[in-house]
Order: C-alpha cells, then sequence, then structure tokens
C-alpha cells in the first residue's frame, strides 16, 4: 500500500461483508473505470454480479492443471500434496476466465513441468510458482491489448 501511495495509484481495501452481501464494490470500480479483475491468491468465490458486470474480464491463476485439482479448498500446499499422492508426471499452472463456479472457466492458457519422484510439497510449490510468474504477467498483457 505504501508503494501504491507513493506512486499515486488508488488503493481498494475489499470488506468481506460488503463485497458478498453488499454491491460487491461494483460502483468504485465503475468510478475508477475499472475493465479487467485478475486474482492470485485470491481465495473468496466471486458474486454473480461482478461476474455479470465483468464478463469475459476477471482472469485467475490456479497452481494445478485444470480441471484436475481444483474447486473449493484445492489452493496451495493442498493442490501439491495431492498431486504428489496420485503420482502424477506432472503439474503446472492453469490461468483462466472466472465464471459462478470455483477454478471453472474457460482456460486461457496452462503450462506444465514435471513431477519428480524426489519432489516435495515445497519443491514442487517453488516450481509451480516459477511457472506463474513467467506466465502470469505475460498473459494478461497480451489479453488486454487484444481486448481494449
Amino acid at each position: 500500500m505504501q508503494h501504491a501511495k507513493n506512486n499515486d495509484i488508488p488503493v481498494l481495501l475489499i470488506e468481506k461483508e460488503k463485497f458478498f452481501k453488499g454491491d460487491a464494490y461494483l460502483p468504485e470500480l465503475k468510478f475508477y473505470n475499472i475493465s479487467w479483475i485478475v486474482l492470485a491468491g485470491f481465495l473468496w468465490k466471486i458474486p454473480p454480479s461482478l461476474i455479470q458486470n465483468f464478463k469475459g474480464r476477471i482472469i485467475n491463476i490456479h497452481p494445478a492443471l485444470l480441471p484436475q485439482y481444483g474447486g473449493k479448498g484445492m489452493y496451495g500446499r493442498a493442490v501439491h500434496e495431492a498431486v504428489l499422492k496420485n503420482k502424477d508426471p506432472q503439474s503446472g499452472i492453469t490461468i483462466h476466465y472466472v465464471d459462478e463456479q470455483y477454478d471453472h472457466g474457460d482456460t486461457i492458457v496452462q503450462a506444465t513441468c514435471p513431477v519428480l519422484k524426489e519432489d516435495t510439497p515445497e519443491s514442487l510449490a517453488a516450481k509451480i510458482h516459477d511457472l506463474e510468474y513467467a506466465h502470469f504477467a505475460p498473459t494478461i498483457e497480451k489479453l488486454i491489448l487484444k481486448n481494449n
């Protein structure tokens, strides 16, 4: 937040009750002329009104190859433990559009990495983070440039 303040970037803190029981911050998003919503590590389900108002313009990143290992409760270490438990030969990331269901929207990009016998949840998480860093920002940039 200090970085944003130092660079004249507006900040909006999301309060859970207003997000779910109020207007989902639609007036604020419209006021600032927000056209895209990008989620990374955001674990709350997006309210239907927000999805309807930003159809095809809400993007999420998931630390697995969807449709496997998606849905409520499948994030972080739980995903990597499930991949290792099932002895999958590969894992990866999925960048996808958000719809009314957890980790369900249309896939934009998937990137993979091998899962080795010696991998742990921590080592697999490090591989997944490398994929996220390499692919998320460029994918967002391409989508916004293509669709604006």
